[in-house]
């Protein structure tokens, strides 16, 4: 490993006081009336040397430590872990680094991670909240700790947020279901009072009560194992003759793509809410309601980065449109 560059390594190199190198890495050169053929002689063996601030030292004088960390639900899921992707390179183009991880939906392990990265002094959070969350996040908040929280929202604590429109495009998934003749359609989805879980069921219903057809709504626990989740996904679409299926959940979607050709189920018609990798090689290939990243990440990092800055002078909460992908296994045959 190379020995690590010190200021007064290059003012000795240089024959000129460590406080003179100092000014001109801190950007004084001018305020100090440092010459500028000086300026550049330091600049350019900084550069040769490959010189990096200490970052300690430096967010101690500056009161940033140019890091956010970003809390999401699962990163291994192929929506989140696109999201942190985008995240991670907007970031980066701001001179921002990110540190990211996963809640699994677990409250305590959740407060745990927040409090580490409050510990770590992140300059700001993007957080997708779980449930019990909400004297934490209103306790970052009541802290002014920079906040945006993401995919779902907190109603108690009045704060940052972009999230998709999740009842528009469960709507508009459900009713493209209805209008291709398919009168037995269900909703799979979860036992959550989050926010975006509680969108997608709303949106279905208005669709359904729209049409006046009768809804199948079955409800799995996070924590549900995948072979009985399997189990409970067939019993439901046989059981109920359903015609046709929304997804609340890619991971929902993939659980029921497993059962229903585990158990040579003939497959219905499918919506799944957020892509997945296999959704597009799955024959047929799966239709799906996309989540716009790119115009959700580019919201994320704005507001959480114009917060840090002081240039946010409202809450803003902003809700992004849906995209309905249609393909082969929405169509009517």
């Amino acid at each position: 490993m190379k020995k690590r560059v010190l200021i007064s390594d290059i003012a000795k190199a240089l024959g000129i006081s460590v406080t003179t190198v100092s000014f001109i890495l801190n950007d004084k050169a001018k305020e100090k009336r440092i010459s500028e053929a000086l300026t550049k002689r330091v600049l350019d063996y900084v550069k040769k040397v490959g010189y990096k601030p200490n970052q300690l030292a430096k967010s101690l004088r500056t009161g940033q430590t140019k890091i956010l960390g970003l809390l999401v639900e699962d990163i291994a899921n192929p929506f989140f872990s696109n999201v942190a992707k985008h995240i991670e390179r907007r970031a980066y183009e701001a001179g921002y680094h990110i540190i990211y991880c996963s809640m699994d939906n677990d409250e305590n392990k959740a407060k745990e991670l927040i409090q580490l990265f409050m510990d770590r002094q992140v300059d700001g959070f993007i957080i997708t909240p779980s449930e019990g969350l909400e004297d934490t996040i209103s306790t970052i908040k009541q802290n002014n700790i920079p906040l945006v929280l993401f995919d779902r929202f907190v109603p108690s604590v009045e704060t940052n947020y972009v999230v998709s429109d999740n009842k528009r495009g469960s709507y508009e998934a459900t009713r493209h279901l209805l209008e291709g003749n398919n009168k037995r359609i269900g909703l799979i989805s979860l036992y959550s009072n989050q926010t975006q879980m509680r969108d997608r069921l709303d949106g279905y219903m208005e669709a359904m009560d729209e049409f006046r057809v009768q809804s199948f709504i079955k409800k799995l626990n996070m924590d549900t194992p995948e072979e009985e989740a399997k189990d409970q996904i067939t019993e439901f679409v046989v059981d109920n003759k359903l015609d046709a299926v929304l997804f609340a959940t890619n991971y929902l979607a993939v659980s029921g793509l497993k059962a229903l050709k585990g158990q040579k189920v003939h497959l219905p018609k499918m919506v799944a809410f957020d892509e997945h990798t296999l959704f597009k090689l799955h024959d047929p290939s799966i239709s799906v309601v996309s989540q716009d990243i790119e115009q959700l990440t580019k919201e994320l990092i704005s507001t959480l980065i114009a917060q840090i800055e002081g240039r946010l002078k409202e809450i803003r909460q902003l809700t992004i449109p849906c995209d309905l992908i249609i393909r082969e296994s929405s169509i009517s045959s």
